[in-house]
């Protein structure tokens, strides 16, 4: 999961599908500043390569990623040079640092493998907020919205590299099994072929609701941001 050769794409492949890394830790900022008006540190946990975090490091005095995948790790690193970004796992994470804010994007919570899971992760996220702080996650597809089945296909070219990116999803109990194909090609090197597979947990609104209020946050679910999966905002007291 997440290893180097995806490392190596995933924000090409991800922006050119559209995705806006910017516009949507703005929004995140501005609806976190509506609970936290003085927020000025942030931690993003499963902060990738620090897409994210890039933006969030113009937004706020302070800020630092938590990532589990390795690979990532060293991009994140590679790319914001006076950012900390600690590798360890958004479940158990234990670091000496507390935060106005702490983010977890594009649907990584789903990565927890069940509701005991969900919990710990909620449960780490709402120690390291200092009192009056705010999480934000992004969550993966609720059951009801989930596309059973759903094939996506995309292809860019950047620099002379073409990323083709094919996925199929579908339902495999509690959560969804997503195999992910890609093939990269460029003049030099030719073409290779890699695959990624991911088990993504479907928690209900109310399962995201519980582990909330399970960590001592107050819970408010916004519809609409992020390509329609939406936005939870818990605040601690």
């Amino acid at each position: 999961m997440y290893g180097a050769d995806l490392t190596e794409i995933h924000d090409l492949i991800h922006e050119s599908r559209g995705k806006d890394y910017g516009a949507e830790a703005r929004e995140l900022t501005r609806r976190v500043r509506r609970l936290r008006p003085d927020a000025r540190s942030l931690l993003d946990v499963a902060c990738g390569t620090g897409a994210h975090l890039r933006h969030f490091a113009r937004l706020f005095d302070r800020v630092a990623g938590l990532e589990l995948s390795e690979p990532m790790v060293r991009a994140a690193r590679g790319a914001l040079p006076d950012v900390p970004v600690h590798a360890g796992d958004m479940r158990s994470f234990a670091l000496d640092a507390r935060f106005d804010v702490v983010t977890c994007m594009f649907g990584s919570i789903g990565y927890a493998a069940d509701e005991a899971e969900l919990h710990a992760a909620l449960a780490a996220f709402a120690r390291h907020l200092n009192p009056g702080g705010v999480v934000a996650v992004d969550p993966w597809w609720f059951p009801e919205n989930y596309l059973d089945g759903h094939v996506s296909a995309d292809v860019t070219t950047v620099a002379g590299r073409t990323v083709a990116r094919i996925s199929h999803s579908a339902r495999d109990g509690a959560a969804c099994r997503m195999d992910v194909h890609y093939v990269v090609a460029d003049a030099r090197a030719g073409a290779r072929h890699f695959t990624e597979t991911h088990r993504i947990s479907l928690f209900t609104r109310a399962s995201y609701e519980t582990a909330f209020r399970a960590a001592g946050l107050s819970v408010e679910y916004v519809p609409g941001p992020h390509a329609g999966r939406g936005l939870f905002l818990g605040a601690a007291p």
